[in-house]
């Protein structure tokens, strides 16, 4: 009898082992899923994650989040709204498309706050590359519309719409000096530059696209001007 029960517990042993490797396999995909690399922010149809950051910035940080990133509006205003974006970020492009329209028209036009763009290219190679080429529209003092003209013809990622070829003709399309914009993009002068303004992101708790910080407090995901109009109004009122 004893050894019936020996024998029953062996092959009930042997039956649980593969169940719990598999349940133990499903654990670490899990968790990998879950650790994985940043990815650009959704936005709320989509299951955003999109939420305002309770600490802010300090002021004594705040020059170190603006960097010498490009910026438009009153450069005292009383708001500050600093964007950390990609330029092959989908998410990035209907912020763009939308709520960052709605901000520059109602609050950076009258001189209310001040929008500061910095680069956070973390989704390849022409996500580098098109930042760099925007740096380089800036020596030519056109970097918004080049800004502007990216945003616009974003086409999956990695898969040529921000090639360099590409990209001087972007040059060419909104009347730089291609000559002195394709030696800049070919020399990769501004890489380095790209680089540490990733970096300061995460340094920032940057981790996907896009990253707003307004007035030092961070708004992820490309969410809806209402929620921005709210924190900008009682950023006014203080």
């Amino acid at each position: 009898m004893e050894n019936n029960n020996i024998e029953e517990n062996r092959a009930l042993n042997q039956l649980m082992i593969p169940g719990a490797i598999i349940l133990a396999g499903i654990i670490i995909a899990v968790a990998v899923i879950y650790s994985g690399p940043a990815r650009p922010y959704a936005d709320n149809k989509d299951g955003a994650k999109a939420e305002v950051g309770a600490a802010p910035i300090g002021k004594n940080e705040q020059k170190s989040l603006e960097g010498d990133g490009p910026f438009l509006g009153n450069p005292s205003a009383k708001i500050v709204i600093v964007e950390f974006g990609d330029f092959q970020c989908p998410f990035c492009g209907r912020f763009f498309q939308t709520t960052e329209k709605e901000i520059i028209e109602k609050y950076v036009k009258i001189g209310k706050a001040k929008f500061v763009y910095r680069d956070f290219a973390f989704l390849g190679p022409e996500s580098e590359w098109a930042a760099e080429a925007s740096h380089c529209a800036d020596e030519q003092g056109k970097f918004w519309q080049y800004h502007d003209y990216l945003y616009s013809r974003q086409n999956g990622e990695n898969e040529g719409a921000f090639s360099k070829e590409n990209l001087k003709s972007f040059a060419e399309a909104i009347g730089l000096d291609t000559a002195k914009f394709g030696s800049c993009l070919d020399s990769e002068k501004y890489l380095d530059k790209v680089r540490k303004s990733t970096e300061d992101g995460r340094k920032f708790g940057v981790s996907g696209t896009p990253a707003n910080f307004v007035n030092g407090k961070i708004i992820t995901g490309a969410v809806p001007f209402a929620q921005f109009e709210a924190l900008i109004e009682e950023e006014l009122a203080k």
